[in-house]
């Protein structure tokens, strides 16, 4: 049966209070390098039947990939009986309704092919044959996914989400193995990758890596890429949890109870929010969630999603919500949202400009190895990689040794001097499970490079 029968047969079978269906149809295609060849290709299938079935306040919740039509009584019937032996849920809420239905609901489920390659892979191999005349040699891979979400509940909800995700990580390497650089996309659907120019931008910093510059651990300034903001800003945004900050175990907590929305966190008029229908990063409008966690309620299936706000000019504007955490804040429910939107006031200037305008300061490609050390202040660690440059006067006269760092993304908020132009880019760290993200350069004027890393 097709994701929509097999969303009206659970449903219909389901035997409690309320039940919630979840059908995922998803679909991949990739292409995979190295050294300026391709190496493999392929294309995969995946389908998921997830069943939330309530129980009075309990909840049960079961999930299954790849279930057959005969299998499909099975799963509800096992979630009905989890619903009817749990203890009351604390988030159980009425579930919602009166959402007009998707229209696109009954349309078939197109998947994603190699055909999304069509335009993509001859760029890429005039790239190998660039990289491979101007000796360095290319590595990675892209990736493009297409999800269809079919939510159905027994309050008469019939909501479908179609999402596209597109990733490409590209590393140029000298013909010694002994230089590195790296770059990274998000795009929906590959038509709008430069390879060429991706090619270029690593060659330059191939070659200003010819010239080492070692330099011991310290405070410096630093400029920060799209990338590596998006890493920081998304380990935020995954921290900011209404629950978390009213029960005092984060650092959007405030001091005495209660949380710090309304308070002011950056000097600059930074804004950082979220948009379902975002250009370029568009994601779901309304709430999927497949189990209820601090930071998502089951309860919540089939709520409208809009424009939020998390931070605006500085000033701490709202939490992850829930209905329920949000009885519980007074705050407004401001559910999460699969994107993440950081912007300056006005227009920035680009990361160029940024570097032609420092006369003594650090420019980073990238951060990775991101771990949390300290949950109350949001102090995480993490590595530099593939590229750490000393601009001079304006210019990048060499790279430098990589380094361990220690920052709070809520602490540099406070710290900014400069924000530059955003622009849509791909997270390094983070981007199995968060790509969607416009984000800008921004100025440190004392980014703490805590320790030399051996790393190379």
């Amino acid at each position: 049966m097709g994701p929509q029968e097999m969303v009206e047969r659970a449903l219909e079978l389901s035997r409690n209070d309320g039940c919630v269906v979840l059908v995922d149809e998803g679909s991949t295609a990739n292409l995979r390098f190295a050294g300026n060849t391709l190496t493999t290709n392929g294309v995969a299938r995946s389908a998921r039947l997830t069943v939330i079935s309530v129980a009075g306040e309990g909840v049960g919740v079961v999930s299954r990939a790849s279930v057959r039509d005969e299998q499909v009584a099975d799963v509800v019937a096992a979630a009905d009986a989890a619903a009817r032996d749990a203890q009351p849920a604390e988030d159980a809420r009425p579930l919602v309704e009166g959402v007009p239905q998707s229209s696109q609901w009954d349309s078939d489920v197109r998947p994603t092919d190699i055909g999304v390659f069509e335009r993509f892979a001859p760029a890429l191999g005039e790239a190998f044959a660039a990289a491979e005349a101007g000796g360095r040699k290319l590595y990675g891979f892209a990736e493009h996914s297409l999800t269809s979400t079919f939510l159905g509940t027994s309050a008469g909800v019939r909501l479908r989400h179609d999402q596209p995700t597109g990733r490409l990580e590209l590393n140029a390497k000298s013909a010694d193995l002994k230089r590195s650089a790296w770059t990274g996309v998000s795009t929906p659907d590959f038509t709008d990758v430069d390879v060429s120019a991706l090619d270029s931008s690593l060659a330059q910093r191939l070659e200003w890596a010819k010239t080492r510059v070692d330099l011991p651990a310290g405070r410096y300034e630093t400029l920060l890429p799209p990338s590596a903001v998006a890493d920081l800003m998304i380990y935020l945004f995954w921290s900011a949890g209404a629950r978390d900050a009213l029960d005092g175990r984060s650092v959007f907590s405030k001091p005495g109870g209660g949380t710090r929305v309304g308070e002011q966190l950056g000097t600059l008029p930074v804004t950082l929010s979220s948009d379902p229908g975002a250009s370029g990063i568009a994601c779901a409008p309304f709430v999927t969630a497949h189990a209820s966690s601090r930071q998502s309620s089951v309860f919540d299936n089939g709520l409208p999603l809009g424009p939020t706000d998390w931070i605006k000019d500085g000033r701490l504007e709202a939490l992850l919500q829930t209905r329920y955490s949000a009885e519980l804040s007074g705050l407004a429910v401001t559910p999460g949202i699969d994107n993440l939107i950081m912007a300056g006031a006005g227009d920035g200037r680009s990361l160029e400009e940024m570097i032609a305008s420092t006369q003594h300061g650090l420019l980073v490609t990238c951060l990775w190895y991101i771990r949390e050390v300290d949950p109350q202040t949001l102090l995480v660690t993490g590595l530099t990689r593939d590229g750490v440059y000393l601009v001079e006067h304006g210019e990048v006269v060499g790279e430098v040794n990589n380094f361990r760092f220690n920052e709070s993304p809520v602490d540099l908020l406070g710290r900014l001097a400069e924000v530059g132009a955003s622009e849509r880019t791909l997270p390094r760290e983070w981007n199995d499970y968060f790509q969607r993200t416009i984000m800008p350069p921004v100025r440190v004027p004392d980014f703490n490079m805590s320790t030399v890393s051996q790393a190379s």
